[in-house]
């Protein structure tokens, strides 16, 4: 009964992952709530992940990296690479994804991408390479990056401590290096070459041309006085400026109208069209774009145009635009917002925003200019202006982190004291503000990882470890050691479509460690393929790094899975021949 419960819930939170109802953190405590009243765990064994030291590790790398981003250090080696816009267009390639890769294999993938995301739009702009053919391969090579060190991704960091939970040797920081350098050597080489080939040149566009080919999603009012009432939708005024009206909302009742529909006083119509229709539509008589109730005629405020993107970990995935106060946040109007793939048909007060959503805003010049202060909430989609001022506290934050990483591999002190003592140390130096660290932290991540350790306890405890393995040693067994090996990495890149990198390796790793010990063999050997496979998928779009770079890029789905699956497929096999090359089957 204890199994049917235990795999019951795994199916659940997978389905809830997937679907995305509720938050990550929220669908975890739930899952150990359900754990503990059916008395599967004890409090005690629920929690226990939580206190663990890679916990510590992991945080304490989310306040040195917010420090680096806050102090201009990133952004000064980034310009450097700005200024390589003379090199032959192969060469510029190469450097883009190495730096990015080096950089990724000590902060997080998604951080770095980023970052690089306004430079290295504005380097294949100045160079005259297409965007499309360097986007994707800065998002793979900072995926790939990650898989070179313990600290690359927190999937590592979180395998590792389930590892020595379970009495095993923990990983060290460099020691599965070499896979992680064969893995991204491949892929450098793939995207050079077979992937440039596979990938669309899409067009060069400035700030101003791409808005214009991109439809976006806006709100209008009706007035009183407009000629627009008693209209037909298919014969108005606004279906003749080239939109298309998506939903009306009349008396608080949001509908899709048909083309007979006849417009009303006082309704709030959602209307999509590209930006330079949309900012003509006031010349309408009695049409009102809202902007999130921001004056777009005033004529003594002097307003300026931009482009935003919602990055991971901005405030703004709190809530609706309403309830996040966007306007008063940010001293910002939303024009319109534009989602890749999809109508969006609520107010633009009420809707929710998403990772890759771009905003088009309007507002004082000096707004616009505070967001570059808010790196954690928005990228602007315009030319880089790179920050040439190198601080000292960023200096001193470099030289922190770079210490931690020397004290926690030399042995000198735990990794966990390490890199503890870098982040005290980032903090006692006012290289961060100490009211900010707490928001520079993912929470959600460490809930997560924490909560995911203990579910694996509760596999481990009732046998539902050893049911799955059973089942999965029958079906492999038969193409041998390697057949099984090969079978843990595709359920694991599989897995990491609906579930985070992270949480797929934690899903996992209880069942190839405990088919590990069926067949008498090496448990790292499955530990290693499962931890590096939650990180080489790159079949869709999903993957934060990539969800960044999708809209700037002008990519479709298809390219993902044209490029990105033909990459997945040749790093699973690289995988599955090279693991067991430096981790044998018998230990």
């Amino acid at each position: 009964m204890t199994i049917a419960i235990v795999l019951g819930l795994l199916v659940l939170a997978i389905i809830l992952f997937a679907i995305e109802i509720f938050t990550v953190d929220v669908i975890t405590i739930f899952i150990l709530i359900v754990l503990c009243l059916t008395s599967i765990i004890t409090p005690k064994e629920a929690f226990d992940g939580f206190s663990s030291d890679f916990i510590i590790i992991l945080a304490a790398i989310f306040v040195m990296v917010g420090a680096l981003r806050k102090t201009g250090v990133i952004d000064t080696f980034i310009a450097r690479l700005v200024n390589i816009k003379k090199q032959p267009p192969k060469l510029i390639l190469f450097l883009v994804m190495m730096f990015s890769a080096l950089t990724s294999g000590f902060m997080n993938n998604t951080t770095i991408t980023a970052l690089m995301l306004n430079p290295t739009i504005g380097l294949s702009k100045i160079s005259g390479i297409a965007p499309s053919k360097i986007l994707m391969p800065l998002a793979f090579a900072s995926i790939l990056g990650g898989t070179c060190t313990l600290i690359g991704t927190s999937t590592n960091v979180a395998v590792s401590g389930y590892l020595v939970a379970q009495g095993l040797p923990r990983i060290g920081m460099f020691d599965f290096l070499p896979i992680g350098l064969i893995l991204l050597g491949v892929g450098m080489l793939y995207m050079m070459t077979l992937g440039q080939l596979l990938l669309p040149v899409n067009s060069k566009e400035t700030l101003e041309d791409d808005y214009a080919v991109r439809s976006y999603l806006s709100e209008a009012v009706i007035a009183d006085d407009s000629n627009l009432i008693g209209q037909k939708v298919v014969e108005s005024d606004i279906s003749k400026q080239g939109f298309t009206i998506v939903s009306i909302i009349r008396n608080r009742y949001n509908f899709i109208p048909t083309s007979f529909t006849k417009l009303l006083a006082g309704d709030e119509i959602l209307i999509k069209g590209n930006v330079d229709d949309l900012l003509k539509i006031k010349d309408l008589k009695g049409v009102d774009i809202k902007a999130d109730l921001l004056d777009l005629n005033n004529e003594e405020t002097d307003l300026h145009l931009a482009e935003l993107m919602v990055i991971d970990g901005s405030d703004t995935l709190k809530g609706t635009v309403e309830s996040v106060n966007f306007r008063t946040r940010y001293g910002l109007g939303i024009l319109a917002i534009h989602r890749k793939g999809k109508t969006i048909r609520e107010k633009i007060g009420k809707i929710r925003l998403k990772v890759g959503d771009l905003l088009l805003v309007q507002g004082e010049k000096d707004s616009i200019d505070l967001i570059r202060s808010k790196e954690n909430d928005f990228i602007i989609l315009e030319d880089y202006k790179p920050n040439l001022n190198l601080k000292r506290k960023g200096v001193f934050t470099l030289l922190f982190f770079v210490l931690s990483i020397l004290l926690g591999t030399t042995g000198i002190v735990p990794l966990s004291v390490g890199f503890l003592i870098g982040a005290l140390l980032t903090v006692a130096f006012r290289c961060i503000n100490p009211d900010e660290i707490y928001d520079d932290i993912d929470w959600r991540l460490l809930i997560l990882i924490g909560g995911m350790s203990a579910f694996g306890v509760a596999m481990t405890k009732t046998g539902a470890d050893k049911f799955v393995a059973e089942h999965i040693v029958r079906i492999f067994e038969p193409f041998g050691v390697y057949g099984l090996l090969g079978g843990f990495v595709f359920l694991t890149v599989l897995l990491t479509q609906p579930l985070s990198n992270a949480a797929a390796a934690l899903v996992v790793l209880p069942i190839g460690l405990q088919t590990a010990h069926q067949l008498h063999l090496n448990p790292l050997t499955f530990a290693i393929g499962i931890m590096l496979s939650a990180s080489v998928s790159m079949l869709t779009p999903f993957e934060p790094s990539c969800i960044l770079v999708y809209g700037p890029g002008k990519y479709k789905f298809f390219d993902f899975v044209k490029v990105g699956g033909i990459l997945t497929i040749i790093m699973m096999v690289i995988l599955v021949m090279v693991i067991p090359y430096f981790y044998p089957f018998k230990a």
